[in-house]
């Protein structure tokens, strides 16, 4: 996976957020635990 197709990737999840009414701090907040959750899951399969 490349740098630009997870900002395309992060874009879209924006766009689907925004056009559901969800206010720009609201999806940059559910966006981070969803990162942060991706992360921890690759951490545990690492060990």
């Amino acid at each position: 996976m490349t740098t630009a197709s997870i900002v395309q990737r992060v874009w879209n999840y924006c766009n689907t957020l925004r056009d559901d009414g969800v206010s720009y701090g609201d999806y940059v907040e559910q966006l981070t635990y969803l990162l942060f959750l991706k992360m921890a899951d690759e951490y545990s399969k690492e060990s």
